[in-house]
């Protein structure tokens, strides 16, 4: 099983990057890869529904990261996106990034697991939540929870390092989102026993 996770931060080590790495060391510790690629200091542009995308190309007229890091998203089982709180509201670049990463691929996310974590001085990290679970919840994509939001507090470089409680919701985000694509591959794994099962018992 593999996580792909998104770094919204334009700042690659910072306080982005320390939430999303206290939830890698529990993936390790279940077994499950992850792969972060950090994306907020890149040049993305939105989307300008051309619908190339869907008429004929199959991917985003754009040729950029989000075309890179589509395969990435097909082939993992889960996605974890993080981003700083800005205005209330997530990195512009990330939103962009996320609008056409979703759009333009055709290929079916349900059940694919999805986890935002938000990173924010103080205020604005509900409405940073709520932005980016609706596109795993558009997509059928169910999403993890922790004991709190998925947030976590800083300001300067570093300091969400200091913030306890939002280091530990990290956490158990990553375990609860383990759990559920442990469930969904099992249960995959049941259905596929059970089709062969019922072949044979249809050629008995």
């Amino acid at each position: 099983m593999k996580v792909l996770i998104i770094n919204g931060s334009p700042r690659p080590r910072g306080n982005t990057k320390i939430a999303l790495d206290e939830m890698v060391k529990i993936f390790d510790q279940e077994g499950i890869e992850s792969e972060i690629v950090h994306i907020g200091n890149k040049d993305i542009r939105g989307c300008i529904a051309c619908m190339s995308c869907k008429t004929k190309l199959g991917h985003c007229v754009f040729d950029d990261c989000v075309n890179e890091i589509a395969q990435k998203f097909e082939e993992a089982d889960g996605l974890v996106v993080g981003t700083p709180v800005y205005y209330g509201s997530a990195n512009a670049t990330l939103i962009a990034f996320l609008t056409r990463l979703f759009y333009s691929t055709p290929f079916d996310k349900t059940m694919k697991v999805g986890a935002s974590a938000v990173v924010a001085r103080r205020g604005g990290i509900s409405s940073t939540y709520d932005e980016i679970n609706k596109f795993f919840a558009i997509s059928g994509m169910p999403i993890a929870s922790s004991q709190y939001w998925n947030s976590i507090h800083g300001r300067e470089m570093g300091e969400a390092s200091q913030d306890e409680e939002g280091l530990q919701t990290m956490r158990v985000l990553a375990r609860n989102m383990s759990f559920f694509m442990m469930v969904k591959k099992n249960m995959v794994y049941q259905k596929k026993k059970n089709s062969i099962v019922q072949i044979l018992l249809d050629n008995k």
